[in-house]
């Protein structure tokens, strides 16, 4: 089903009434799938938290942009900017970034924009010098990196020509005022789960955390969150990875002074995690357990410990449907962040034909109506974090049911 974010602005005047229709039907409509199905969140890895990333430039490197690639031949011009190439050669994840780009553009059926396909090299310096090339071709506004560091040079290349940037890393100290991100951020997954906890009348969650980046992110979060709901929060285990079983111990030692455990744990590593909880008592039937999207993986639904466990993800019908016309025009599956190039392009192109000389605009960026996309509705906020429509499932008999679905629009001004 093609997905057209134009739809909303036909015969909306430039400014007022046209910033208030990018949220809803007006904007995407996405094929119906089975929503608990598919793989897990995108963007769920970055360079604080494992992902492969290029190592910084020694000091005083300059690096050489490569020409790149064009899509279109419109007059607004838009750069994107991905990891073509990595230290060991080719990047799947950046062609599969690109050929998303192309089928936003077909989709589209733009004669609008012309997209400046540029490669980082998986590097900060690569990345600055992308940026730079795709700056002085007329580009308007950046759309990506990927990874942190490289978001950051991006960046400070674009805020030194006037230019936004909309960013594909999952580090929210990548994000700045014109310096947006797109990615599934586990501050999002981390409020979404606590606020569902309070609602279904959870009022004491103890945490169980690796000691690792991610972990140290989402406690972060954790302890706002739950301050923001009236949530108490009587004990915080951290553990080295691999490591749980003392900090599982001392939670069931006080079992009573929780109903419940958030544990934002990957994986990989939960298999390790659950043997723990089962041989302490502390499986799901017995106190609520609270994870976060990482949990949207074949290798979480069938552990014991988390038979009723809840997690947050995306709804995946919006990706499933682009998934579908992914592999019917390029013959392959899509890495799981494509939606995020395809969404960046998608609305980069409707903002050309509905906003005139505003369209990449702070105002219209951060529209608090929001933006509807692949993985469902988002918006920016001031500071360039955003907010994400997530979905709440609950794991049982191998597979995760949606409990609580994602919201449609937004409510508040986002700020």
């Amino acid at each position: 089903m093609r997905m057209d974010f134009s739809a909303g602005f036909r015969g909306a005047s430039r400014r007022g009434r046209a910033l208030g229709l990018f949220a809803g039907a007006a904007a995407f409509a996405l094929a119906a799938c089975n929503p608990g199905s598919g793989p897990g969140i995108p963007g769920v890895k970055d360079l604080r938290i494992g992902a492969p990333g290029g190592p910084a430039a020694p000091a005083g490197q300059v690096a050489v942009a490569d020409a790149g690639e064009t899509i279109g031949d419109g007059a607004v011009k838009v750069a994107l900017i991905v990891p073509l190439t990595g230290p060991n050669g080719p990047s799947a994840v950046g062609a599969s970034l690109r050929n998303a780009a192309k089928l936003a553009y077909a989709d589209s059926g733009s004669s609008d924009v012309t997209i400046l396909v540029k490669d980082d090299k998986s590097s900060p310096a690569g990345a600055a010098a992308a940026t730079q090339a795709a700056i002085s071709e007329g580009a308007e506004i950046i759309l990506g990196p990927v990874f942190a560091t490289d978001v950051k040079e991006a960046g400070r290349v674009a805020r030194a020509a006037g230019k936004p940037v909309i960013a594909f890393s999952t580090d929210t100290s990548a994000a700045g005022p014109g310096q947006y991100l797109l990615s599934f951020l586990v501050e999002g997954h981390v409020d979404r789960g606590l606020s569902f906890a309070s609602q279904r009348g959870k009022k004491s969650v103890a945490v169980l955390a690796p000691e690792n980046d991610y972990g140290t992110l989402a406690l972060g979060q954790f302890q706002q969150s739950a301050a923001a709901y009236g949530l108490r929060v009587p004990l915080i285990e951290r553990y080295k990875p691999g490591a749980a079983g003392e900090s599982v111990q001392r939670l069931a030692a006080a079992r009573d002074q929780f109903d419940a455990i958030f544990i934002p744990e990957q994986a990989d590593a939960m298999p390790a995690v659950s043997k723990e909880l089962v041989a302490a008592g502390l499986d799901s039937k017995k106190v609520q357990i609270i994870g976060t999207g990482l949990w949207n993986d074949a290798r979480t639904l069938n552990l014991p410990a988390l038979q009723g466990a809840w997690f947050t993800a995306p709804e995946n019908a919006g990706f499933n449907a682009f998934a579908t016309r992914y592999r019917a025009k390029f013959g392959s599956d899509p890495a799981r962040i494509a939606t995020l190039a395809y969404d960046a392009v998608s609305l980069a192109i409707a903002l050309s034909r509905s906003q005139g000389s505003q369209r990449y605009s702070e105002s219209v960026l951060t529209n608090p109506s929001g933006f509807n996309g692949a993985d469902g509705v988002f918006r920016f906020k001031p500071d360039g974090a955003n907010e994400r429509g997530l979905s709440v499932l609950e794991i049982g008999a191998g597979t995760a049911k949606i409990i609580s679905p994602a919201p449609r629009t937004f409510t508040g001004n986002g700020a």
